[in-house]
């Protein structure tokens, strides 16, 4: 019952916020430095799909293709970003991801097995004075619509060991979210692709929501 009353009190806070006839804008970021950034194709649509299956929130079926340098990149509700290889920002692109974020915007970014050790450079690109710091078990990312009391779901070996969940805070909201050794957005893949488990896809799924929420509602 907690959860139903969140879910319809999310849904009319956010329907009184947009205008008649408005849909969320939900983005997969397209960032350079020659990493796969196109990788897990089918994840944000069955996550998106879920969302709606869950809630009365209006999302698109597919996420736009969104770059930095996007004239409409401030009317997104949140970006995606996953990817195997590098990621990296021009100065411009490091400022307006800023903007961005700083004006109510959330990325997350799931790093799909060789993303971190670029990654960390360009976020001290984009927040010098703001570390990467990991969040407590008892944030309300983990506990938003369903409870997550050891924090992410583990989906894949990938270097072993437990996942963990990273977050850039300003003011107290987190603007950034990063899931490292987890392989999150895998789980949001169609069954086929990976084989996992059911009860494994939904914990991802699960959590890929409770994400998706507190972007709207911080």
């Amino acid at each position: 019952m907690r959860h139903l009353r969140l879910l319809l009190l999310v849904s009319a806070c956010l329907a009184l916020a947009l205008p008649a006839g408005a849909a969320l804008r939900v983005g997969r970021l397209k960032y350079g430095g020659g990493g796969d950034w196109y990788a897990n194709p089918s994840s944000v649509p069955n996550l998106l799909k879920f969302a709606r299956e869950q809630t009365t929130l209006d999302l698109p079926e597919q996420p736009d293709v969104v770059t930095l340098a996007d004239d409409k990149l401030m009317d997104y509700a949140l970006l995606f970003a996953t990817g195997h290889g590098k990621i990296a920002f021009t100065a411009a692109e490091a400022a307006r991801l800023r903007r961005y974020l700083l004006s109510g915007g959330f990325l997350h970014v799931d790093d799909n097995y060789g993303l971190d050790e670029t990654l960390r450079p360009a976020l001290r690109a984009v927040f010098p004075d703001l570390a990467l710091t990991e969040i407590p078990f008892s944030h309300p990312l983990y506990h938003g619509v369903f409870d997550f009391p050891q924090g992410l779901p583990k989906i894949h070996e990938h270097h072993g060991g437990p996942p963990h969940g990273y977050g850039i805070i300003h003011e107290n909201r987190v603007v950034l979210f990063y899931s490292y050794n987890t392989d999150l957005s895998d789980g949001w893949e169609s069954p086929e692709v990976h084989n996992d488990p059911p009860d494994r896809r939904l914990a991802a799924l699960r959590m890929g929501l409770n994400l998706v929420v507190y972007a709207l509602t911080h």
